[in-house]
């Protein structure tokens, strides 16, 4: 009886430890990771975010998405929080990560993995998944250059907060060292939330202190929804003499590149790739492995009116 009674309690401790292993790896051990961005509004980076949510998705991962409308400050004390929360780990999408050194760190001492999503890397960090943003700058700058005649006078749409686009108007800084015809109208800051109408504002007014022909010969934006707001203005004003460009290649800028507005290029960027290749890395790092590098691009591409 009592070597029954034993076996019995063996085979019940062992049904019991089983069933705990298996709801440790079922939907209540699932992994949780943390989605934080202050431009959910920006239509690539709300495109982002949701290739990430599907993904996680598709995996079992729970998802968190954190948008703070714009306040960097504000995104610091949600990463805290969701430090705080022992989250498994961080993406942070479309964000300068020199502006949340303290929180990263603090997520590397908690072992929670940070990884970025066309952000910049900084030490602590994993990785970031973006694309070449200098040779995108340069395939972009170098058409635009060709468009014009390698003359003409230019207005630079930026947002040097974004480490992408600070990246892209940098490199147009270096090369218009080598195109003395080229000269610089002005340089200005395109808001955000609400860069198309805020550029479209902007625009107006430049219009508005540049009204004779050939006093603007293009605007280079550092993304499409600046390169938008900027030819929907000159569209609207009936100048026929300004061409724009910008980067990124969404939808809405491909449709007007179409249709023959001003803006006449852009570069797509492949988000959806940028996010597979910050999953990926995730794989890895939850696996126990490293990173297959801490600076990872995804392929872009030059759309023209005859490629578009």
């Amino acid at each position: 009886m009592k070597k029954g009674f034993l076996i019995m309690t063996a085979l019940l401790l062992a049904v019991a430890l089983t069933a705990c292993g298996g709801k440790s790896g079922g939907k209540d051990g699932a992994k949780t990771i943390s989605i934080l961005t202050p431009y959910l509004s920006s239509v690539t980076t709300n495109e982002m975010v949701e290739s990430l949510k599907k993904q996680a998705a598709d995996k079992g991962w729970k998802a968190n998405v954190v948008d703070t409308k714009g306040d960097m400050g504000q995104l610091a004390s949600r990463m805290e929080d969701v430090i705080s929360s022992k989250t498994n780990a961080i993406v942070l999408v479309s964000t300068d990560p020199n502006q949340l050194k303290s929180q990263i760190q603090r997520a590397k001492d908690k072992s929670i993995p940070v990884f970025g999503a066309d952000s910049g890397y900084i030490e602590g960090m994993v990785m970031n998944a973006t694309s070449d943003n200098k040779e995108m700058s340069k395939l972009i700058s170098e058409h635009l250059f060709q468009t014009i005649g390698d003359a003409g006078k230019l207005v630079i749409l930026t947002h040097r907060p974004h480490p992408g686009v600070l990246a892209r108007t940098v490199q147009l800084d270096d090369l218009l060292k080598d195109k003395p015809n080229i000269s610089k109208v002005t340089e200005q800051q395109v808001e955000v939330p609400g860069p198309i109408e805020n550029a479209r504002k902007q625009m107006e007014s430049l219009l508005l202190s540049n009204k004779a022909e050939g006093s603007i010969t293009a605007v280079w934006a550092g993304w499409d929804e600046a390169a938008i707001g900027a030819a929907q203005a000159i569209e609207a004003a009936g100048r026929k003499d300004i061409v724009v460009t910008g980067i990124d290649g969404n939808s809405q800028a491909v449709d007007m590149i179409k249709k023959g507005s001003p803006l006449v290029a852009t570069v797509k960027q492949n988000f959806t790739g940028m996010t597979e290749l910050v999953v990926k890395q995730m794989e890895l790092v939850f696996a126990g492995q490293p990173a297959e590098g801490t600076e990872l691009y995804a392929p872009a591409s030059l759309i023209t009116k005859d490629n578009g």
